[in-house]
């Protein structure tokens, strides 16, 4: 967890929120699968896992959402999007963690939003806990929202290799347990001009039998 936790706390120290490859001023399509998920109940938990920088708390917040929680590995990142949020910062859990190691309470999530952390995890083993840590974190009849590079994204990122998915190889890497709702691709304009390619899926997990 050092190495890439040292990384990821070198890129968000020596780069701005809006020059790395991955942002958006808004993340709509996340945005749209999270209002569907939650069906207007604004008290719905969510938690933004790699949430970084990301806007996407901001427009949460704005939209209402009581309850919003944000995993990210790098402090630094946390930091800057908490200085960014002011006041509003303190309406918000803030969780610096390794998402695959993090000792997360168990069903206490209605909504795991995911845009880009899931394609960095190559080994196998890295995304079995990732999943078990979804289906913990949870609660039974909730909402995983996971987006990566879709089969013409890039195979790297920030200088490290990712895996690409469809929307079947991704929903396939969690399993019977997680139901395939919807899933869309979409091209993400880089801040530097280029395109990449993400997939979308929004899964629900099965309830739990008593």
């Amino acid at each position: 967890m050092r190495d890439v936790q040292e990384h990821w706390e070198k890129v968000y120290g020596s780069k701005a929120p809006n020059q790395v490859s991955w942002f958006r001023p808004h993340l709509e399509t996340s945005i749209r699968l999270i209002e569907r998920a939650t069906r207007g109940n604004l008290s719905y938990s969510i938690v933004d896992v790699g949430g970084g920088t990301s806007t996407l708390v901001d427009d949460l917040l704005a939209r209402g959402y009581q309850s919003i929680s944000v995993l990210d590995i790098s402090l630094a990142a946390l930091d800057l999007a908490r200085n960014r949020l002011g006041q509003r910062a303190g309406s918000v859990q803030w969780i610096g963690a390794d998402v695959t190691q993090a000792a997360l309470p168990g069903a206490s999530f209605d909504v795991w939003h995911d845009r880009a952390v899931f394609h960095f995890l190559t080994k196998p083993e890295e995304r079995l806990a990732y999943v078990r840590n979804v289906a913990l974190a949870l609660k039974p009849g909730g909402h995983v929202i996971v987006s990566t590079f879709g089969p013409e994204g890039p195979t790297k990122c920030s200088g490290l290799d990712v895996v690409r998915y469809d929307a079947d190889s991704l929903h396939g890497e969690f399993g019977p347990r997680f139901q395939l709702v919807e899933s869309s691709k979409e091209i993400h304009e880089t801040p530097f001009g280029t395109t990449q390619q993400f997939v979308y899926c929004l899964c629900t997990l099965e309830s739990r039998k008593p």
